[in-house]
C-alpha cells in the first residue's frame, strides 16, 4: 500500500481504533474525548465503566467480573505537543497511513498499544465469553506530564478499596528494532535533586574577600560524577548519576557570583533506595563542609517482575506470532508500571516500536499492531483459559 489513506477507514479494528484516537488532539493533561471512545466499546463489550478525576485529569477504570485473577491493560491517552505541524509529512492529528506506516501523534506512544488491546479484547471476548478471573482497564490522561493524578491516584482508589491487581500489562512502545524482540519486565528508579551551593558575592579582583561557590562546587561534582554507585545485577545496569543543568554568575565578568545551582539525577537499580542514595550525597557534600542546600524529587522507584506466569505468558505468545525470542530488560526511562507494581502485581510493559515516539513524523506499522493485538489476545487466553 504506497498510496495514502485515512487510518479510520482500515477494515482491521486494531488500526481503525488506533487512528480513531489518534485523530483526538489529546495533549497532556487532556483527554479530548478518547476516552469517551472507549466507554462506548468496553459498555458494549460488557465491562462496568467508571471516570475518576482528580483536578484536571480524567481516568477511565473499567472491569468485567468480580473473581481473581484480576488481568490488567494500563495505559494512557495523553500525548506530548506535536512541535511545528510544517514539518511533519501529514497532520499530527489526522492519522494517515503511508506505505504501512500509520502517521500520528500518539500513534505509537501509546494509543496503539490501546487499538491493539482493544481488537484483542473483543477477539478473546467473541472466542471466550466465559472465562476464568476477570479484566481491568485503566487508562490515564496524565502519563506524559506530571504524573501525579493519574495512575498513581487510581491505584490509590483501587487499594483502599480492597482490589488485588494480579497481571498487569502497560501498553508503552517497548520493541527496538522488531515488534516483540524487548519487552520491560521492570524499570530503574527516578530521584532528582537541585543543589545550591553558597559561597559569597564579592568582586572578582579581590577574592579574598569573597567566597566562590563554583570553585566549592567542582570538586563536589567531580566525585559525584565519578563514584561508582553500584554495579547493577542481573535484572538493572549500573546506577546512573547525571548533572542535567548548572547555573551561577550574575552576568558578568567582574563579579563572583553568591551561589550555583545545579540539577542532576539518579537512575538507580535495586542496589539502592532513595534514601540510601540521599545519605551517600549528603556524605560527600558534608565532607566538602560546604554550605549548601537539596531538594529532592522521588519521581518512582525501581520495580521488577521476576519471570513467572505473566513474563511467560508474553514470551511465549511472541514467540507464536513473531518467532522472536524476546528480551527481558529494565532500560530506558519510567512508566506508570512504577505505581502498579508495589501493589503485588506482576507487571510487564510490551508494545510497538519506540523509534519514533515523541519525534516529528511519529508512526507505527499497521501490520505491527495486527500483531501486537494477536499477542494481547495469546496472553488473555493463556492466563485466563485454562
Amino acid at each position: 500500500m504506497n498510496h495514502t489513506t485515512d487510518a479510520r477507514h482500515h477494515p482491521h479494528p486494531a488500526v481503525a481504533f488506533t487512528a480513531e484516537l489518534v485523530a483526538k488532539a489529546s495533549l497532556t493533561p487532556h483527554d479530548a474525548g478518547c476516552q469517551a471512545l472507549l466507554i462506548e466499546k468496553l459498555t458494549a463489550l460488557g465491562f462496568t465503566c467508571e471516570i475518576l478525576v482528580f483536578d484536571d485529569v480524567t481516568n477511565l477504570w473499567a472491569k468485567k467480573g468480580t473473581q481473581a485473577p484480576l488481568f490488567v491493560f494500563a495505559g494512557h491517552t495523553d500525548v506530548v505537543p506535536s512541535g511545528d505541524k510544517s514539518k511533519w509529512r501529514f497532520d499530527p492529528f489526522t492519522p494517515t497511513i503511508h506505505n504501512e506506516q500509520l502517521y500520528g501523534r500518539g500513534s505509537a506512544d501509546m494509543k496503539g498499544g490501546i487499538g491493539a488491546f482493544m481488537a484483542a479484547l473483543e477477539s478473546f471476548l467473541e472466542k471466550h465469553q466465559s472465562h476464568q478471573g476477570s479484566i481491568g482497564i485503566l487508562i490515564t490522561s496524565d502519563e506524559e506530564g506530571a504524573a501525579v493524578n493519574g495512575t498513581v491516584k487510581v491505584i490509590e482508589t483501587l487499594v483502599a478499596r480492597g482490589e488485588q491487581i494480579d497481571y498487569c500489562i502497560v501498553g508503552e512502545p517497548t520493541a527496538e528494532k522488531k515488534l516483540g524482540d524487548m519487552i520491560k519486565n521492570g524499570r530503574r528508579g527516578s530521584l532528582s535533586g537541585k543543589l545550591v551551593v553558597y559561597g559569597k558575592q564579592g568582586h572578582i579582583a579581590y577574592p579574598h574577600l569573597a567566597d566562590n561557590p563554583i570553585h566549592r562546587a567542582m570538586p563536589i561534582l567531580t566525585t559525584l560524577s565519578q563514584t561508582v554507585w553500584d554495579h547493577g545485577n542481573n535484572y538493572f545496569p549500573a546506577t546512573s548519576f547525571q548533572i542535567s543543568n548548572i547555573k551561577s554568575g550574575l552576568g558578568v565578568s567582574n563579579v563572583i557570583p553568591p551561589d550555583i545551582t545545579v540539577d542532576f539525577n539518579f537512575r538507580f537499580s535495586t542496589e539502592h533506595s532513595a534514601e540510601s542514595l540521599k545519605a551517600a550525597v549528603h556524605k560527600i557534600l558534608d565532607d566538602y563542609q560546604a554550605n549548601y542546600h537539596i531538594d529532592w524529587t522521588l519521581s518512582g522507584n525501581p520495580w521488577l517482575t521476576q519471570p513467572g506466569k505473566l513474563v511467560d505468558a508474553a514470551t511465549f505468545a511472541i514467540h507464536t506470532e513473531t518467532g522472536l525470542t524476546t528480551e527481558l530488560s529494565t532500560g530506558g526511562g519510567i512508566s506508570d508500571g512504577r505505581f502498579i507494581a508495589p501493589t503485588g502485581a506482576q507487571v510487564i510493559e510490551l508494545g510497538p516500536l519506540n523509534e519514533s515516539i515523541h519525534k516529528i513524523d511519529e508512526h507505527v506499522g499497521v501490520n505491527d499492531l495486527i500483531s501486537l493485538s494477536r499477542i494481547y489476545c495469546h496472553i488473555l487466553t493463556t492466563l485466563l483459559i485454562s
